[in-house]
C-alpha cells in the first residue's frame, strides 16, 4: 500500500528518502525514512525520537494523516511510505498485558557473554553452562534462530566450549554491556515475526538486565532463564530479577521455556525435548535464591 498524501511533494520512485513528519503527544518532529519503509522502521524511527518519552509498557498504534478524510486514520495493513506524509504515536489507555505465550516461529534465543574468564568468577556457573547448553540443544531441534554476544573476548576468552554455538545465528564481540548492538538489530530484522526472547548468560545484574530493558523498549517480550543466568553476587542476581519482574519482564526456568514451545504431547520433537529436560543439572540452590 502507498502512503496517503500528508502535505504535497513525494519522492522520486525507486528509492531516496522521503520525508515524513513524526507526532508524538504535543511533539512533532520532521525527519526521513527511506523509500518503501514499514510500520517496523517507522516504530524504529519513534523511539530515535521520542525514546526517552515513550513509556513501552503502554500499547500504542500508528496512525497516517490521510487528507481525504481531513484526519489520521490508523495505519493501513502493509503500508509502505512512498511519498511525504504525516504519521503520529498514539498510546492506548490500557495497559500492556504480558501474557507470556511462546511459540517457536515467533521466538529467537539470547545467549550472553557465557566465557571462560568468567568461570571462577560466577556462582553457579557449571549449572548454567550445562543448561544454557541444554537450551541450545533446544533450539537447535525446534529450529529457533540463537543470537550469541562476547564481552570483550580479546580479554576474556570465547564462549566456553562445554556450549555447543552450532547453527547460530551470530556470534557477535562486544564492549557495550547491553547485547542491543546494530549487528543485533540487524539479525532481528531478517527473522520475521519476532515477538518473544529468550534471554540468559551473564551477568543478571549488567548485561542481562541491560540487555532485557532494551529489548523491553523495542516493543519485544522477553523471558529470563532464572536457572541459566547469574552473577558474582547473589544479591545483585536477586534484585536484579525481582526489578526486572516488577517491569513485566517474565523470569521462568529451561523446563518452563521448553515445553511452553512444544505445548503438546504430539509435538513430533517431544521426547527429544523431553530428554533434554530429563538430563538436569544437579540441585544447585540456584533456584532458591531468584
Amino acid at each position: 500500500a502507498a502512503a496517503a498524501p500528508g502535505g504535497g511533494g513525494s519522492s522520486p520512485a525507486g528509492g531516496g528518502s522521503v520525508p515524513v513528519l513524526f507526532c508524538f503527544s504535543v511533539f512533532a518532529r520532521p525527519s526521513s525514512v527511506p523509500h518503501g519503509a514499514g510500520y517496523e522502521l517507522l516504530i524504529q524511527k519513534f523511539l530515535s525520537l521520542y525514546g526517552d518519552q515513550i513509556d513501552m509498557h503502554r500499547k500504542f498504534v500508528v496512525q497516517l494523516f490521510a487528507e481525504e478524510w481531513s484526519q489520521y486514520i490508523d495505519l493501513p495493513k502493509g503500508f509502505l511510505v512512498s511519498e511525504r506524509c504525516k504519521v503520529r504515536l498514539v498510546p492506548l489507555q490500557i495497559q500492556m498485558t504480558t501474557l507470556g505465550n511462546l511459540t517457536p516461529s515467533s521466538t529467537v534465543f539470547f545467549c550472553c557473554d557465557m566465557q571462560e574468564r568468567f568461570r571462577p568468577a560466577i556462582k553457579y556457573f557449571g549449572d548454567i553452562i550445562s543448561v544454557g547448553q541444554r537450551l541450545l540443544q533446544g533450539a537447535r531441534l525446534l529450529g529457533i534462530p540463537v543470537i550469541v554476544t562476547e564481552q570483550y573476548p580479546k580479554g576474556l576468552g570465547s564462549t566456553v566450549q562445554e556450549i555447543d554455538l552450532t547453527g547460530a545465528k551470530v556470534v557477535l564481540p562486544k564492549t557495550k554491556f547491553s547485547m542491543v548492538l546494530p549487528e543485533v538489530e540487524a539479525a532481528l530484522a531478517e527473522i520475521p515475526g519476532v515477538r518473544s526472547v529468550v534471554l540468559f548468560g551473564v551477568e543478571t545484574h549488567v548485561c542481562i538486565q541491560q540487555t532485557a530493558l532494551e529489548l523491553v523498549g523495542r516493543g519485544l517480550e522477553v523471558h529470563i532463564v532464572a536457572d541459566a543466568t547469574s552473577s558474582r553476587s547473589m544479591m545483585d542476581r536477586m534484585f536484579a530479577l525481582e526489578r526486572l519482574a516488577r517491569t513485566g519482564i517474565i523470569v521462568t526456568t529451561s523446563e518452563a521455556v521448553l515445553l511452553q514451545l512444544v505445548a503438546d504431547k504430539e509435538h513430533p520433537k517431544f521426547k527429544e525435548i523431553q530428554n533434554l529436560i530429563k538430563a538436569s543439572a544437579p540441585e544447585s540452590g540456584l533456584l532458591s535464591k531468584v
